[in-house]
């Protein structure tokens, strides 16, 4: 059975959401958070798209034997995997550098914990 969630029954104690919304810190926070992530969206969907556009255009290179049957086209593949791991690994180091502080700062300013 689903465990209920009482409501505040304080008018006074309800969140402004509105006012989070605009505070400065929020929208520092939403800022930085877009451009970390934008630019990281680019980076991977272009790495992506390296692999099909590259066996296509340059089948040869992405077919060179490295050891044994392994060639490029599967290393680079499989390093698809490992730059996904160091890109979730740099957003959350990130995330407790930048983002975890900078909400800490606006949740202290607002008296929200």
């Amino acid at each position: 059975m689903a465990q209920q969630i009482k409501k505040n029954e304080d008018p006074s104690q309800q969140t402004d959401w509105a006012a989070i919304a605009n505070n400065p810190k929020f929208e520092e926070i939403h800022r930085r958070k877009t451009v970390f992530l934008f630019g990281w969206w680019i980076f991977s969907t272009v790495y992506y798209f390296l692999l099909p556009i590259g066996a296509g255009a340059a089948p040869g290179f992405f077919s060179v034997k490295v050891i044994g049957n392994i060639n490029i086209g599967y290393l680079f593949a499989l390093s698809q995997f490992f730059v996904s791991w160091g890109i979730a690994m740099y957003y959350a180091s990130w995330a407790n550098r930048v983002s975890d502080r900078l909400t800490a700062e606006l949740l202290d300013e607002l008296k929200l914990r």
